[in-house]
Order: structure tokens, then sequence, then C-alpha cells
């Protein structure tokens, strides 16, 4: 089959995912918080962003090769952290992992997806990123931090922008609940997506696995947009940032950040990195669109600015790189081509991409991802 003749957008992707996924999950993956404006805002906000064609440069030869944090890679993208992955598709934390690898890109593990940091230690690209949601313990943080370096992660995330649960009603409605449950609703979603259903007879229903060391006691009473996770972590503060600093050799990054303030303080607490994010729209649903906030994030600092929220294609990814991103992250499109197409989508993911990358670079007149920032941009109504 000819991917790109079937699937040669992330719509179509996300359109394939919708029919394969039992609905709780579909759910689970696609949904906001609220009313979900901030998610339609993100979309919106990238839309307004115009950029004027450039001509007569003669043939271009497109070069995406970027750095980051000292590390090289093919694509200006990876793979962002996205908890219980293996709930969209049976070892989808190894495909990731693995896909981003041969791509020669980032991937970056969450602290509550289905595998843990050991599992995924064969599979590993040079420069791995692994998340973390805070534990309040300090004995489980540094055990964290040593399960993760040890596995071949070289890059810390520490994600600040959930303080709290969110609601996210849609997920709460389709009857997910956590730890997930089969229960006779949601047996009747499973046996209207056959492949899935087969899929997760094989593997397993997945669980956080790499908290099972750090639990005891009774999750049934949990809210069903928490997780066990919740059990350990704290909101964390100034001192928890400077503990991480203090603590993690490697490159720091700093996610969920959306107040120039905010990151201008924290480069000055150490980070080596600010990832200018709004959860996808998926933990607040007052803020702006994650792209409106850009341009002030990248003149607060010195340091990358990582970008994402509402990213679906080659065109936005330019558009980032224009407004001061340094590099770009893709959590939900990642999930939709797994769902849709299995172990095959994320490599065919990693090739829209770079085709729509190339495509529009040769519009604009671009050779290097470098020149973006010297786009000509116009506000669109």
């Amino acid at each position: 089959m000819d991917l790109h003749q079937n699937y040669p957008g992330l719509s179509d992707l996300k359109d394939r995912a919708r029919q394969r996924l039992p609905k709780f999950v579909w759910e689970y993956l696609d949904s906001g918080t609220g009313t979900e404006a901030a998610k339609a805002q993100n979309r919106t906000g990238l839309d307004r962003i115009g950029m004027l064609p450039s001509v007569l440069h003669g043939p271009l030869e497109t070069d995406l090769s970027i750095e980051l944090l000292g590390a090289a890679y093919a694509c200006p993208f990876g793979v962002a952290p996205v908890g219980m992955s293996g709930l969209i598709w049976p070892d989808a934390e190894g495909i990731l992992a693995r896909s981003a690898a041969a791509a020669g890109i980032p991937y970056c593990l969450s602290t509550v997806a289905s595998q843990m940091p050991e599992d995924l230690a064969p599979h590993l690209g040079k420069d791995a990123w692994f998340q973390l949601y805070p534990p309040k313990d300090e004995g489980i943080r540094s055990d964290l931090l040593a399960r993760a370096r040890d596995a071949g992660f070289r890059t810390l995330v520490l994600t600040v922008d959930v303080p709290v649960a969110s609601r996210r009603e849609r997920q709460t409605r389709s009857g997910l609940t956590q730890p997930p449950r089969l229960t006779p609703r949601l047996l009747a979603q499973i046996a209207l997506r056959p492949a899935w259903a087969l899929g997760m007879a094989r593997a397993g229903m997945p669980h956080m696995r790499t908290l099972d060391k750090y639990i005891s006691g009774d999750q049934a009473n949990l809210p069903p947009t928490a997780h066990i996770g919740y059990l350990l972590r704290t909101s964390p503060d100034w001192a928890y940032v400077d503990w991480l600093r203090r603590n993690w050799d490697g490159p720091f990054i700093i996610k969920g950040v959306q107040r120039a303030e905010d990151a201008r303080r924290l480069q000055e607490a150490g980070a080596d990195a600010i990832w200018l994010s709004n959860h996808g729209g998926r933990q607040f649903d007052g803020c702006p669109p994650a792209i409106s906030l850009l341009p002030e994030v990248r003149e607060a600092v010195t340091v990358p600015v990582i970008f994402d929220s509402g990213i679906e294609g080659g065109l936005d990814i330019l558009r980032a790189l224009a407004l001061g991103a340094d590099f770009i992250m893709l959590g939900r499109a990642f999930h939709y081509a797994l769902a849709a197409l299995g172990e095959a989508g994320p490599a065919h993911l990693i090739s829209i991409l770079t085709k729509d990358l190339e495509a529009n670079m040769g519009q604009l007149g671009l050779s290097s991802l470098t020149e973006a920032r010297s786009l000509q941009l116009r506000k669109l109504a």
C-alpha cells in the first residue's frame, strides 16, 4: 500500500485513528478540558499567521537538520510525552522510541507511560528525553532520576503545568476510569473495534509500570482524570527546580511555561531550555493560543525555546520557527499515527512532516531552517 496515497496528511491519520479506537480511548487522546476553547484556539492562532512566499531562487536543496542542547537532529521536531501511550496501541512507547531513533529525532518518555525506562533502554536513540511528573518523596525522586539515567535518557524534562488534575469532561463522559477497568460499558465500545481489542488481548491492559515499585494500598477512589501518579506527586515550586538542577547532570528542560517572566526566572534558575506549551488545551481552558505567546517568551530568554500545542504539519512547524522557536514537539499527532497504522504509523508521520516542510520551504525560498526567522509574516483575519 502507498501510504502517502491513502494517508497524505495528519487529518487522514486522525480520521483513521477515530475509526479504530474504542470511544473511551479516542476521548482520552483527543479531548481537551472545559468547552475545549483553548484547544480550538491553538489551531486558530496558527492559522492566523501568514507568510509571504519568495520567488526566483532557482532549484533549492533543503536542509532540515538542527542542533539543540548539544545534540544534532535530522529534523526540527520530536515525539512529546503522552501518559499511558500503551492505551492507544500495544507497545506504543517501544514503537515510538524505535521510530524516533531510526529517524534521528528525540523521543520523550512520560513518567506515567505504560512502559518503564528500563523497558526502552534497547530502543533509545542517543539523545532520548525523560519527562518527570514531580514525586514529593525525595527518595522516589532520586530513584526515578537514577533509573532514567541508567536506561540511557540524556535529557530531563520537568512538567510544571499540572498542579492539579484537569476535568476533561469528554474523557469523563466516555466511561474511562483510573486505573482503567473493563466495565460493561467499556467492553461494549471495545467490541466495535476488533483490531484494537485483539492487540490488547495479546499485550494485556496497560498500566503505569514505572510507578509500580512505589505504589501500595487502594487505588480505586481516584478521580477519572487523575491517576496513580497523583498519589506520589506534588505541585513543584522553585526549590524543587533547584533540587532537580543540582541532581541532574544533563540537559534540563522545563515544560508547560506560558509567561515570559516565568521563562526568564527559569533560565536564571538553571533551565537549559524553556518548553512553551498549554498542554494542547488539556489543562486550562482560559489560556490564549500558545503560538501567540511565543514572541514574548523568545524575547525573554537566551536559552532554546521548544514549542508544542496545535502543531499539525510542516507549515505549522515553520510558523513556530519563524516566531522564535528552536524546536517543535508533537504528542497527539504521533498517537493518531499509531492508532491509524500501528507500527508503521510514526515513521509515516515523520515522512509526512518532512515532505511538508520541504514543500513549504521551497515556496518560501528557504534552504535551511535558520532562515525561517527572517521570513516576512502577516497576521491574517
